[in-house]
């Protein structure tokens, strides 16, 4: 529920929904949807006003904005449509933010794997450049990059592919698709109607209910992705 001047409103209205390892899931629907409040839900970007969200054993609503800070860094990658990284920094640097923010950056190791990941989506040679220095699909992978710096279970996407020429859009759906090979699960927001046939499950959303679940029952996994517990992690969140 959000306040405007026109008073309150509804952006989602009794949604239930299971996400399994795993899959690549496509959410659709109208600007307007509920599409956005939805994934920031699952991330805790949003925070509820009724329902519960669970990640794994994890209870969102009963942590505060401190702990869901940190919780999110360990266990979601989160992809936006603008980017989003820090325009001062190298991507090797905005890479390494993660790490530092969620208390989990080691002097030499984490260094090391931001570059591999910078390297996992070819951009390795770039490392030191800074955001403005190159192009918006190579952004777009920086991000992708930073979002498995903790090497979380669930990656969210908010149309990461809105901005991008086909050809550069088709290389980032191969990535999510190549991290659903891994065992990843992947919640993307689309526009795109093109690309319903590369999910392996589609939601459409129309005035805040899901109104179209395309999964097949025969491919559903019989656990959902397991995201550690705050009481599990080292240090705690």
């Amino acid at each position: 529920m959000y306040s405007s001047t026109a008073g309150d409103v509804r952006a989602l209205d009794g949604v239930t929904a299971d996400f399994y390892e795993g899959e690549f899931v496509g959410i659709v629907g109208r600007s307007g949807a509920g599409k956005s409040t939805l994934v920031n839900m699952m991330s805790g970007v949003d925070r509820l006003t009724s329902g519960e969200v669970f990640v794994g054993e994890t209870r969102l609503r009963a942590l505060d904005e401190d702990r869901i800070a940190l919780w999110r860094g360990r266990n979601v990658g989160v992809i936006y449509q603008s980017f989003e990284l820090m325009p001062m920094l190298s991507l090797l640097d905005n890479v390494l933010l993660p790490m530092d923010f969620s208390g989990r950056y080691r002097r030499s190791a984490s260094p090391e794997r931001a570059m591999a990941l910078l390297a996992q989506v070819g951009l390795k040679e770039h490392a030191l450049k800074r955001p403005a220095q190159i192009s918006g699909g190579q952004r777009q992978r920086v991000a992708i990059a930073r979002a498995l710096a903790n090497d979380p279970p669930v990656i969210v996407a908010d149309e990461p592919t809105g901005s991008l020429d086909s050809a550069t859009a088709e290389e980032i759906i191969v990535l999510f698709e190549d991290l659903v090979q891994r065992g990843k699960t992947v919640i993307m927001v689309t526009h795109e109607q093109g690309l319903a046939g590369r999910f392996t499950r589609l939601l459409r959303i129309a005035d805040g209910q899901i109104v179209e679940d395309s999964a097949s029952p025969a491919s559903r996994r019989t656990e959902p992705p397991r995201a550690p517990d705050c009481a599990e992690q080292e240090p705690p969140c």
